[in-house]
């Protein structure tokens, strides 16, 4: 596997569209934060070439499992010359990192935000939050996992791509990852899966649909004394298609791709203690424009 591996899934109704590039109709947006509400989140890896019978079990499992995949097998700016401020509709570049527009959602589906506004700002809302949701370690476990699958995606997509990552998340592939063959953790560790966006970027807006790419750091591992899978960083981006179905966006299908990465920092590593501590201690947030 080599890194940049693009990795996707993509929702019967979209055909599995080949030739789907994207346009840069809307422009770049930032993410704002809201108070902790004790959500957590991960996705990323990467994707062997194979055929299937259908996109969605070929592709929507490997981009909701990239993270942990890539951490199985582990041994032990802009291009833009846009100037700071808000742009207008229809125009691409960086916007200032200042809260912007539309209230922040207020409703929740479970744990999940919903009730995302009918614009890019709502879809650029839900686009960071479902992320977030994907990327967390609910996803191990099979209850919360095809409840989280329901949430986010279209109904269209979603009964095919809760079966595929049933089979996904397998005793194998929990071993890998450190886990019991049950995908529960270990005695005396801590398991980590935590997606935290950076920022998000609308390349496509319809009047229901819309292409949004979130860029993503992101924790995966085991934390505490003795884990043989120490917590560790990475960077991606995901390009999400979104639909305004039942009044509300929903991810179609998405794809995954490694980085933008920025050079590491001269910070101490915490010790396994630490880290399953700071987990414990700090809840995620609620992503909104």
């Amino acid at each position: 596997m080599s890194p940049g591996d693009e990795h996707d899934y993509r929702g019967k109704d979209q055909g599995g569209r080949p030739d789907d590039p994207y346009s840069t109709l809307g422009g770049t947006r930032q993410t704002r934060t809201r108070l902790p509400d004790g959500d957590t989140g991960l996705p990323h890896a990467r994707r062997p070439v194979r055929n299937s019978r259908s996109l969605v079990t070929i592709t929507g499992v490997v981009v909701l499992l990239v993270a942990a995949i890539a951490f199985a097998n582990r041994g032990g700016g802009s291009d833009d010359d846009a100037s700071p401020g808000v742009k207008r509709p229809g125009t691409t570049g960086s916007a200032p990192t200042a809260a912007t527009g539309t209230k922040p959602v207020q409703g929740k589906n479970g744990t999940i935000a919903s009730g995302f506004a009918h614009d890019e700002q709502g879809a650029q809302s839900a686009a960071a939050n479902y992320a977030v949701a994907l990327g967390s370690a609910e996803m191990f476990t099979k209850e919360s996992r095809r409840s989280i699958i329901q949430v986010t995606h279209d109904p269209a997509v979603a009964s095919d791509l809760q079966d595929s990552l049933d089979s996904a998340y397998s005793p194998t592939f929990y071993k890998n990852v450190g886990l019991n063959d049950d995908g529960s953790t270990p005695t005396g560790l801590t398991f980590v899966s935590r997606t935290v966006p950076v920022g998000t970027k609308v390349v496509k807006m319809e009047a229901d649909a819309a292409t949004v790419e979130v860029w993503c750091t992101g924790l995966v591992g085991l934390a505490g004394q003795g884990s043989t899978k120490p917590v560790t960083e990475t960077w991606f981006t995901i390009s999400q298609e979104l639909k305004w179905v039942g009044g509300d966006w929903k991810i179609s299908s998405s794809t995954q791709t490694e980085g933008p990465t920025p050079v590491n920092g001269d910070n101490r590593a915490s010790t396994a203690d630490e880290m399953a501590a700071a987990v414990d201690a700090y809840g995620g947030f609620t992503y909104a424009r």
